[in-house]
């Protein structure tokens, strides 16, 4: 027996040539081979000798690790592919309860038959728990809620003034005068838009309890045609309805 170290053959030594070579990071040996797709198709050999982890601590093969994120990927599309059905749904009722409502505006023949279409169709068909149409006239009128130009300019401002419907909480003093005073406690959130068409004739409001149901990324396209239609309706009907320009 000797005191001095032993070498051994089977221990590999580094060379010059091992010390020039760099080393390959992960991300590196992944964006190869996204670059390259078929390289284990060409050296499946190599799909035999790697395992990659399963979450029980056993292994799969490649195959069968591609394939089962092939699956989590499909269901990931079904689920996404069942949502936009659903959107696609609610939008065909919608579109048909507004077909209904502009068809019976469009038969009305007095001015008192669109304030009741308007009101009764958002309550009962769209289920709006909350609904305010307001009409805008300097002479008092006998048919639906009126106000003078001043009085909604003072109450509403912006919120008329800039031709786009507005989503989302409003301040007190504006669901007070948009839903009265008892209801207005009640109102979380509100979609209003302006009876705009060659002057501004009034303003359309609905309201949800909820405050989240009406906020700034809900769509708006079907309130929106009930207002081009109503607000090009309205001055068919009376001398009195003076714009607000």
């Amino acid at each position: 027996m000797t005191d001095q170290p032993q070498t051994s053959t089977d221990t590999p030594s580094e060379s010059p040539a091992d010390n020039a070579v760099p080393a390959l990071e992960a991300e590196a040996v992944a964006a190869w081979l996204q670059q390259h797709p078929d390289f284990f198709a060409e050296h499946d050999d190599l799909l035999t000798a790697m395992r990659i982890p399963h979450q029980r601590g056993d292994t799969v093969s490649l195959v069968e690790r591609q394939l089962k994120l092939l699956r989590e990927r499909n269901i990931e599309m079904r689920h996404r592919l069942s949502q936009l059905m659903d959107v696609a749904r609610d939008n065909d009722r919608l579109f048909e309860k507004t077909r209904r409502l502009i068809l019976a505006l469009m038969d009305a023949n007095s001015l008192e038959d669109i304030v009741i279409a308007v009101e009764d169709s958002l309550r009962q068909e769209f289920q709006v728990p909350f609904v305010s149409l307001i009409l805008f006239s300097d002479n008092p009128m006998t048919v639906g809620r009126w106000v003078t130009s001043a009085e909604a300019q003072k109450a509403l401002g912006g919120l008329i003034s800039g031709g786009k419907t507005v989503c989302g909480a409003l301040r007190e003093h504006e669901l007070e005068f948009l839903f009265g005073a008892d209801q207005s406690k009640e109102v979380g959130s509100t979609a209003i838009v302006a009876l705009n068409h060659q002057g501004l004739h009034g303003v359309l409001a609905i309201g949800s309890r909820d405050p989240q149901h009406y906020k700034s990324s809900v769509g708006t396209l079907f309130l929106t045609y009930i207002a081009d239609v109503l607000s090009r309706l309205l001055p068919r009907f009376t001398n009195a309805l003076r714009s607000v320009r």
